[in-house]
């Protein structure tokens, strides 16, 4: 049977360590949910960022190529049917 939780060690300042602790207890989280959690969140972050990222790219090409509107997107892809 595979096991469904891993070990994983890290490293920390001591001041570190004890704002977790602290905060493990204000949200009455043991410290690896708390770790879970936090992890959750810097993933949607970073997801949003990249999300973002792909919009100003998307962004600065549209506008090279004279699309500025919906409209525009619409006139674009209904011109090759």
């Amino acid at each position: 049977m595979k096991r469904k939780r891993v070990a994983v060690t890290i490293s920390i300042p001591p001041e570190i360590a004890q704002e977790y602790e602290r905060l493990a207890r204000q949200k009455a989280k043991n410290r690896s949910q708390l770790f879970r959690d936090m992890f959750q969140l810097y993933k949607e972050q970073a997801l949003e960022e990249e999300f973002a990222k792909l919009q100003r790219y998307g962004s600065r090409l549209a506008k090279k190529r004279g699309i500025f509107t919906e409209k525009d997107v619409e006139k674009l892809v209904f011109e090759g049917r």
